[in-house]
């Protein structure tokens, strides 16, 4: 349906942009228009979602919504708009041609229970197009619709908006449930038809059924709305919604670079410095050499979304499972790029400071957290060249046995085993092997890390269900158990203690705090001990709304160094917690049921874990 991060233009496409415009200016006229159309501004969230165990990162800007477009009711308001960082890492190993990015930023704007299909295209088709705004003319743009099917009805509703709004009728394209539809697939819950907006780019089209939505790259898609007004039953049926909403999207990065009419994303001012340090360190003018400008890319990207990793409010450090295995896994191959251009000594903390000073504006948590980026960055870095040192070493050691093989051929078990092992990456064997004049067995590599694949693609192009891992009963119980063993931690060992993430499904819950030391049996059976003593209360849970510096002033514990909006909801446990969170929770902590701790055990540095149920 829709794929945001970077795209590539055809060599021959047409300057069509009414003026030029750099992400700044794009981010502020973004927010500058809605605010002017009766939305409050809201502050975008961590990259690493609270709560939901289906996505290892922030996926799209309407992620962190999920809860308010299920039905809660947002501090802010039923207007909204936002921009939001986000990271996809189903498309890494792509990370490198001249389109795929990691790490991209998502405007967005949102009705919750507001206007609908009429009041989001007519706001939409007026930014694209108004001269005050981004300027594009009106013969450049394509639709596509919903065309309906046996289940739900063609959306002629939007597709007459846009024709009373000038778009011609070859210019709306019906497009099926593959391409305009956004929901679960297979499950239940909201659901519904999607608008997309597209750029006539000027090249020939492909064939006479051309037409928006078309891959050919004649049309380029720019913004996308979502009505979501059907919740899907178990059964498979549509019924339409209580409260219908508006979810957008619209790529940062795409944009300008089709604004400014740039081949590539990595063209734009966005990349621009961070490719001038690449090119400083390793002596390489870029553009010279494709398989080199390939190792430019990805080292620009990767440390990008390392240095957005390390510096969110909630950072993991590099480790070998989940975000943390990403994170160095990023870092890692931004390195061996590193060394395929010749850059002697640590290149990746250089680049990490372009690009804090370059985003400091609209991410001033880069800054607040830059000590923590370099040192990590520095750090892991060293560790991999070490890695690295060990792995030929160990080659070394296996090649007078692989020498003797007379079929010149390794097996793809021992190659994996040095990826496994070491760290050692393929094709830094196979260019050895290559050198020794053999081959490596790729089926066999490939089979054994098939097994190993779903680590990094876990943070990918993944449904979720936002806020919890779902909004059962028992997900509920365990949220609303994650605010009594937080107080709990901070009574058994002290007030440094603060969450740093959760992770909850319908048969457990996991939580991160900081604390320096394992606990001792003692110190866990007293934590269980006040939890437990607080469910058997039956404590009421209560809800109130107020400022953010209201909440701070009543003793509320907050994630301080996440964002947060002004009017904020805070909900207190009877006489003993009281924490800024967005919910949901159960009425009293009598239906919960027993908790029991399972497991504690270290997460990173400076981070313990625990693991517990509710019997």
């Amino acid at each position: 349906m829709i794929d945001w991060p970077g795209l590539t233009l055809d060599e021959n496409a047409e300057v069509f942009y009414y003026f030029s415009m750099n992400t700044d200016e794009l981010r502020s006229k973004y927010i500058e228009f809605f605010i002017s159309k009766a939305h409050a501004q809201i502050q975008g969230k961590s990259l690493l979602p609270d709560n939901d165990p289906t996505v290892l990162f922030t996926t799209a800007g309407m992620h962190p919504l999920v809860p308010y477009l299920l039905g809660e009711e947002h501090p802010a308001g039923k207007r909204l708009v936002d921009y939001q960082k986000c990271i996809r890492t189903g498309d890494i190993d792509s990370v490198g041609d001249a389109s795929h990015l990691t790490f991209f930023e998502m405007l967005g704007n949102w009705s919750l229970g507001d206007y609908f299909k009429e009041g989001a295209i007519e706001m939409s088709f007026e930014f694209l197009t108004s001269p005050q705004w981004l300027g594009i003319p009106l013969e450049k743009l394509g639709i596509t619709v919903f065309e309906g099917d046996q289940t739900v009805p063609r959306d002629e509703e939007s597709a007459v908006v846009w024709r009373r709004l000038g778009i011609p009728a070859d210019r709306i394209s019906y497009r099926p449930r593959s391409d305009n539809w956004w929901g679960p697939a297979g499950t239940t819950g909201p659901c519904g038809p999607d608008s997309e907006m597209f750029i006539d780019m000027g090249k020939e089209p492909c064939g006479p059924d051309c037409a928006p939505g078309c891959s050919c790259g004649k049309w380029l898609e720019i913004w996308n709305d979502v009505f979501m007004q059907y919740n899907k039953t178990a059964e498979g049926v549509y019924e339409p919604l209580a409260r219908i909403c508006v979810d957008t999207g619209m790529g940062i990065e795409r944009t300008v670079t089709i604004l400014n009419n740039k081949k590539s994303v990595y063209d734009t001012e966005i990349f621009t410095p961070i490719i001038g340090a690449v090119e400083k360190a390793a002596a390489y003018t870029y553009g010279v050499d494709p398989e080199k400008d390939r190792s430019v890319r990805i080292i620009s990207d990767h440390v990008r979304a390392a240095t957005f990793v390390l510096g969110d409010p909630k950072a993991v450090s590099p480790s070998n499972v989940g975000a943390g295995y990403v994170l160095r896994r990023l870092i890692r191959r931004a390195v061996r790029h590193g060394r395929k251009l010749g850059i002697a000594g640590l290149v990746l903390s250089p680049l990490a400071r372009v690009i804090i000073d370059q985003l400091k504006g609209p991410y001033p948590e880069l800054v607040e957290n830059q000590g923590y980026i370099i040192a990590e960055l520095d750090k892991e870095e060293g560790k991999f060249l070490e890695t690295l040192q060990k792995g030929e070493h160990e080659f070394e050691k296996l090649l007078p046995s692989l020498l003797k093989d007379p079929r010149k051929t390794m097996s793809g078990r021992l190659a994996f085993k040095l990826y496994d092992t070491y760290g050692f990456p393929l094709e830094l064997t196979q260019e050895l092997a290559a050198e020794q004049g053999f081959t490596i067995n790729r089926a066999e590599f490939d089979e054994a890390f098939k097994k190993h694949q779903e680590l990094s693609r876990s943070g990918g192009e993944q449904i979720f269900k936002g806020g919890l891992g779902d909004q059962g009963e028992m997900a509920v119980k365990y949220h609303t158990a994650t605010h009594l063993l937080h107080k709990a931690l901070r009574m058994v060992l002290g007030d440094h203690v603060a969450q740093k993430g959760s992770n909850i499904t319908a048969e457990r819950m996991r939580f991160d705090f900081s604390h320096s030391a394992p606990l001792g049996a003692d110190e866990l059976e007293r934590v269980q001990a006040i939890v437990n003593e607080q469910i058997r209360r039956d404590l009421p849970v209560t809800m109130a709304m107020m400022s953010l510096d209201d909440a701070k002033a009543s003793g509320a514990i907050a994630l301080f160094g996440e964002k947060y909006e002004f009017q904020v909801k805070v909900y207190t446990i009877g006489d003993f917690s009281k924490e800024v969170c967005g919910g949901p929770h159960v009425e009293h902590t009598g239906a919960m049921g027993a908790f029991k701790i399972q497991k504690e055990q270290s997460s990173s540095a400076g981070v313990r874990r625990i693991r517990a149920v509710l019997e």
